[in-house]
C-alpha cells in the first residue's frame, strides 16, 4: 500500500493545488449564488463523483491515452466545454425565476440533475484527468501493492479534501443568497452574471491549449 510519507506529501500537494480557487469553485460558487446552499452542496458532490471517475481512468490506464493523444484530448475538451456554455445560457436565461426559490429550497427533483451537472464537470475536464496522470504515478510504490489500488486511495485523499475545500466556498456563496434574495432584482443580477461566468469558463476551456 501507500506508505504514510506519501500520502502526507500527497495530500499536502493536493491541499496546495485545491485551495486556490479555479473552474470547480467558480462553477459551484454560481450555483450556490443563484440556487442556495443545498444546490451548491450537490454540485460539489456531483463533481468530486466526476473528479474520481477520472482518478478510476488513470488507474486503468486510460489516463495516459487522454495526456497523449491530442485528438481525444481536445474531444474531451470540447464535451465539457458545450456543457458549461449550455449550463450558463440556462442560468442566464431563467434568471429572473430565481427568486421563486429565494428560500433556497431546491425541489426534490432537480436534484439529480444538480448531481449531473456536477459530474459532467468534473468528468470532462480533461486539465484535470492530465493533472492525475502526471501526479499520481509520482506517488506510488511499485513495490507497495497493486497500483491501480494505490492510485484509488491517493484518488480518494484528493477527493476528499477537495470536497471539503469547495464545499466551504458553495456553503459561502448559499449563504450569501439569502442576503441577495432579499431583493429579486438584485437576485436576477447576480444569476445573470453567474451564467454568463459559466459561459466564460466553458469558452476559456475550449480556447486552452494543452499543458505540454
Amino acid at each position: 500500500m501507500v506508505s504514510t510519507h506519501a500520502l502526507v506529501t500527497f495530500a499536502a500537494t493536493a491541499s496546495l493545488l485545491i485551495v486556490v480557487p479555479g473552474p470547480s469553485v467558480m462553477f459551484v460558487v454560481s450555483r450556490g449564488v443563484a440556487l442556495g446552499r443545498r444546490a451548491a452542496v450537490l454540485t460539489v458532490v456531483g463533481n468530486a463523483a466526476g473528479a474520481y471517475t477520472q482518478v478510476i481512468l488513470v488507474a486503468a490506464g486510460l489516463g495516459a491515452l487522454v495526456q497523449r493523444s491530442v485528438a481525444v484530448y481536445t474531444a474531451v475538451k470540447l464535451v465539457g466545454a458545450a456543457y458549461l456554455v449550455y449550463l450558463g445560457v440556462q442560468a442566464f436565461r431563467h434568471r429572473r425565476a430565481l427568486h421563486l426559490t429565494a428560500g433556497g429550497v431546491v425541489p426534490a427533483r432537480s436534484y439529480r440533475r444538480l448531481l449531473l451537472d456536477g459530474y459532467v464537470v468534473g468528468v470532462a475536464n480533461p486539465k484535470v484527468i492530465v493533472f492525475f496522470a502526471a501526479i499520481l504515478t509520482q506517488f506510488v510504490d511499485p513495490d507497495g501493492g497493486p497500483v491501480p489500488l494505490q492510485m484509488a486511495v491517493l484518488g480518494l485523499i484528493f477527493v476528499g479534501i477537495a470536497l471539503v475545500s469547495d464545499g466551504a466556498w458553495g456553503l459561502m456563496a448559499g449563504t450569501a443568497r439569502g442576503w441577495l434574495a432579499r431583493s429579486p432584482r438584485r437576485l436576477s443580477t447576480l444569476g445573470g452574471t453567474g451564467g454568463l461566468v459559466m459561459v466564460g469558463l466553458g469558452v476559456r476551456l475550449a480556447l486552452s491549449g494543452r499543458a505540454d
